[in-house]
């Protein structure tokens, strides 16, 4: 679905970044040292999902969940992203989510989520890393290692 690799369905995820308007997703087996997926929708219309999941079920929404997307809306955006993923306190509990959005783009490479020197083609520094002397929390951080940023 939009793309997302199968195998994805079994990673843990979370919300990355969150500006507003451009919602980061990042998913990986292990999310502790760097992810190997984002998923980035832009221009957010709706959004109804907890902020760290784990093996979702990504499917196709409801007609309820069109309609009530379109009520929050005014017309359907281009994107609805519908997915379950298990209940954090009752594992046999499914809670179904939705995000909405104008565009949705999916892109695979390894994110780093601290500071590195060496990157290979299709390799990037999250958001936040920083180079180590640098103290201020201004340094160059990933937008000159090739961030994504649509």
């Amino acid at each position: 679905m939009y793309g997302i690799p199968e195998a994805a369905s079994t990673w843990d995820w979370e919300v990355h970044q969150f500006d507003g308007s451009r919602l980061r997703l990042a998913a990986d087996n292990d999310l502790t040292y760097a992810h190997g997926l984002e998923v980035v929708l832009t221009d957010l219309a709706y959004m109804a999902c907890p902020t760290q999941f784990t093996n979702p079920r990504f499917r196709e929404p409801t007609p309820a969940e069109r309609r009530l997307v379109q009520r929050h809306c005014g017309d359907e955006p281009a994107v609805i992203l519908a997915f379950d993923v298990e209940s954090a306190h009752r594992l046999d509990e499914w809670l179904p989510c939705l995000i909405a959005a104008d565009a949705i783009q999916v892109v695979p490479g390894t994110v780093y989520r601290y500071w590195r020197d060496d990157l290979k083609p299709g390799e990037r520094l999250s958001h936040w890393a920083r180079r180590p002397d640098d103290q201020t929390g201004s340094g160059s951080g990933a937008g000159s290692a090739g961030s994504v940023d649509g």
